[in-house]
């Protein structure tokens, strides 16, 4: 029986992810090699420094700094882990130009040049793999593609961030103060030094647009998807959704509605019954509902250099056994696919419960007042909460409401907010239903 030739990668980058992909290829060889039944081999490394100690076992002679010579070389798959858009857009258009498949783990540069790569990758028969952009370790992205291939998604919810999960849950169970929370993220490797991509809400939504596109077959442009991050998520906020039976996280979130198709990355009041509430620290979720399987929870951590670097490898050794289909195989695999394609509007009413927390001067009939503006706009209270005096006459209100547009709830509230005994309106976050 003739043997098969060893197929070669070659690696754009060699920080976290990459170093995990060499280390689980090293320590998981037998398994690598049993699964493709040929020799994985990393032939050229891109790096920035060419004598930099590195925690991998690859000779001297792998690295370069020369991106082309990596993608020109005889190399079968090129792996892109530099992240960022640029030059790593540049880069895999000339791989892929080269008629070299390609993976990578860039959330940002799939969510905003994706289609236009899938579509390179077409006319090139090559393919293009990206499963560690979303959720890192959690196979989320070919489950859907592969397994879950015949149901019509409903919903898909998300906890895609493990940095802001973190702060939230130290918020929540060491009762820590926002920005302590960052420190200690930061202290311990889960925040860089400039976490505003995360906490701004920037990252999941890299990441919801990408996973949303392929659970409702619909290009989904990142522009269009609203943002809110937690940079304003206060410690009293924590208190009072615990009391109500609730816990913050911050959510990715895409329902079907008909034609449409609602999305955005908020905070939100998740039940604490629900399986998302009790996802903690760096860990990352994905819940799914589709007409056929019904609810199903991905769980798993959400970063990291083995996490990320096993999904990688999935994607690598994918692209192996799939390697046989023809040219014209993958070409009408990549054209099914893209007929399934729906027609569906983003509309963004976020019609939702939302809780609300203001201060008011304590005095007779505020409440009724508050209340009355309210219905005016279609926003009906479905509890409200009033606490003791701070000490200068002000009394925090806290209420949740009934389900009601965004739009209306945010016209009742510029006009609550002229009222003399409105001294501030301090919080206003989703109350997730999960409908």
């Amino acid at each position: 029986m003739k043997e098969l030739k060893p197929v070669k990668l070659g690696i754009l980058g060699m920080g976290t992810v990459a170093s995990g992909l060499v280390n689980i290829m090293d320590f998981n060889k037998n398994k690598v090699d049993a699964a493709i039944k040929r020799d994985l081999t990393v032939t050229k490394v891109l790096v920035k420094n060419l004598g930099k100690k590195r925690n991998v076992s690859l000779p001297q002679e792998v690295y370069t700094q020369d991106a082309y010579e990596v993608i020109n070389s005889d190399t079968d798959i090129i792996v892109e882990l530099i992240g960022g858009i640029n030059p790593a857009y540049e880069y895999i258009k000339a791989a892929l130009n080269n008629k070299k498949h390609v993976v990578t783990a860039n959330k940002a540069l799939i969510a905003k040049h994706g289609e236009e790569l899938e579509l390179l990758a077409d006319k090139n028969n090559v393919k293009l793999m990206y499963e560690a952009s979303v959720g890192g370790g959690i196979p989320i992205l070919n489950t859907i593609r592969e397994n879950l291939s015949t149901n019509e998604f409903e919903s898909v919810f998300g906890i895609l961030n493990g940095t802001t999960n973190f702060i939230l849950t130290q918020m929540t169970e060491n009762g820590l103060d926002y920005d302590q929370a960052v420190k200690e993220a930061q202290r311990l490797g889960f925040a860089e030094a400039d976490p505003s991509s995360d906490v701004g809400g920037d990252d999941a939504a890299y990441k919801l647009s990408i996973l949303s596109g392929l659970a409702f077959g619909q290009k989904i442009h990142v522009n269009d998807i609203p943002k809110e991050g937690i940079i304003k998520i206060s410690r009293e906020d924590i208190v009072y959704a615990k009391e109500l039976g609730y816990n913050i996280k911050l959510l990715a979130a895409g329902i079907k509605k008909g034609n449409e198709i609602e999305l955005s990355v908020h905070p939100a009041f998740i039940p604490a019954s629900h399986p998302l509430s009790t996802v903690k620290n760096e860990y990352n979720a994905v819940y799914l509902k589709g007409n056929a399987v019904g609810e199903l929870l991905f769980y798993g951590k959400g970063a990291g250099s083995l996490p990320t670097g096993s999904a990688v490898l999935e994607d690598i050794i994918y692209i192996v056994k799939n390697v046989s289909s023809s040219a014209d195989e993958i070409a009408e695999n990549r054209q099914a696919g893209n007929k399934r394609e729906n027609n569906l509007a983003v509309s963004n009413k976020g019609y939702k419960q939302y809780y609300i927390n203001m201060e008011v001067i304590d005095k007779p009939g505020v409440l009724g007042s508050i209340a009355s503006i309210f219905g005016k706009y279609n926003v009906s209270l479905a509890s409200v909460v009033q606490r003791q005096k701070n000490g200068d006459n002000t009394v925090p209100l806290v209420f949740i409401t009934h389900e009601a547009e965004r739009k209306n709830i945010d016209a009742a509230l510029e006009e609550t907010k002229k009222l003399e005994f409105v001294t501030e309106l301090t919080s206003i976050i989703i109350v997730e239903s999960f409908k």
